[in-house]
């Protein structure tokens, strides 16, 4: 298995967007939960009361006293200030942008970065939707320090794994909101629509497809489990998919990687090791085309690669051991011998003659 390996200099300015861009999230949290909403004064009865409001809601913090003025002097100040460090964070990854496409950094796809921007700002990325196939690939080569062949993964769709066992918080539920998770997607393009409601799939009018699953249950009688991330009868319902229990249970990573347009975006995905498996049983099935039988099994050998020799994680440990174990024993399979002693990807020598 061949990879690219980053130059240094790759490796320094992907390094430089990553702290820049963890600390544009920093501050963007903050505003979300300390500065969102306004503040004001108003007089009822004869005194003045401070009002916070957020979203259509509004409630009292009290009467004008040195305790309120001090709120609404904190709430000012402290808003302005972080609205500054946000402008001024936002202009640097401006900069680094163009810097990083002309370094041949931005890898993941525009539209899906979009998406999966609007998942983590409403806290839904990494709790309830996790992202899987394909483009779980873009967090293992950034992980590694490694870039994968363009077929390897070119990819026109994004799939969501939907992990009903947890409930949306108060913040992730007012991100949501009475459009639920269709909603979001049209935040991105207005143009994403369902074929029909509770579909599992939305398509934009590029033919971008957002497909939803989630793990099949063994008795449907005794399912339980929510099949959407919310209950709005427009929104999306998950696909019952088999095998995605492995997943769900699999331990989790999280990286941040660059789009197309050189812009960094988190990824929350399964372990590559899962991965790796996952793909490896998909590609055994009868009922998988030829074609992308090959697929699966190429790019679970990439993962396999990525995790072994680069991410130097074991096959054999305690963490993988909610997934079968006829299912671990496959890990023998997928790295070939001789990759196992060194990297598969050292850069050459001498110049590109």
């Amino acid at each position: 298995m061949e990879f690219q390996l980053l130059s240094g200099d790759q490796i320094r300015q992907l390094t430089d967007c990553q702290q820049v861009f963890e600390a544009w999230q920093e501050a963007d949290r903050i505003r979300r939960r300390r500065f969102i909403g306004s503040m004001r004064w108003v007089e009822r009865n004869g005194s003045e009361y401070l009002l916070r409001k957020i979203d259509r809601r509004e409630r009292s913090l009290g009467p004008r006293s040195v305790e309120t003025e001090a709120i609404m002097t904190g709430f000012l100040e402290g808003r302005a200030r972080n609205s500054d460090r946000l402008a001024g964070l936002a202009t640097r990854l401006d900069q680094m942008a163009p810097v990083n496409r002309a370094m041949r950094l931005g890898r993941l796809p525009t539209i899906a970065a979009r998406i999966l921007r609007r998942f983590d700002g409403a806290d839904l990325l990494g709790s309830s939707l996790l992202v899987v196939g394909t483009n779980a690939m873009f967090a293992f080569e950034n992980m590694a320090g490694v870039q994968l062949s363009a077929d390897m993964i070119a990819t026109a769709d994004i799939d969501l794994l939907l992990d009903a066992r947890r409930s949306l918080n108060l913040a992730a539920m007012s991100a949501v909101g009475n459009d639920g998770l269709l909603g979001i997607l049209k935040q991105v393009d207005r143009s994403f629509e369902l074929p029909r409601a509770r579909s599992f799939r939305a398509a934009n009018r590029d033919g971008y497809l957002v497909d939803l699953i989630r793990p099949q249950q063994r008795d449907p009688s005794a399912d339980r489990s929510s099949t959407g991330l919310t209950d709005v009868q427009t929104d999306m319902e998950a696909a019952e998919i088999a095998g995605l229990n492995w997943l769900v249970n699999a331990p989790k990573v999280a990286a941040t990687v660059i789009d197309q347009r050189g812009y960094p975006v988190r990824i929350v995905a399964i372990d590559p090791r899962a991965f790796a498996l996952h793909k490896a049983w998909v590609a055994t099935r009868m009922d998988r085309e030829p074609a992308k039988a090959r697929r699966d099994l190429a790019q679970a050998e990439a993962a396999a690669a990525i995790a072994i020799n680069h991410l130097h994680l074991s096959f054999d440990a305690s963490d993988l051991s909610a997934l079968p174990a006829p299912l671990r024993v496959r890990a023998a399979d997928l790295i070939p011998a001789d990759e196992t002693a060194h990297d598969a990807g050292t850069n050459p020598r001498t110049p590109d003659w």
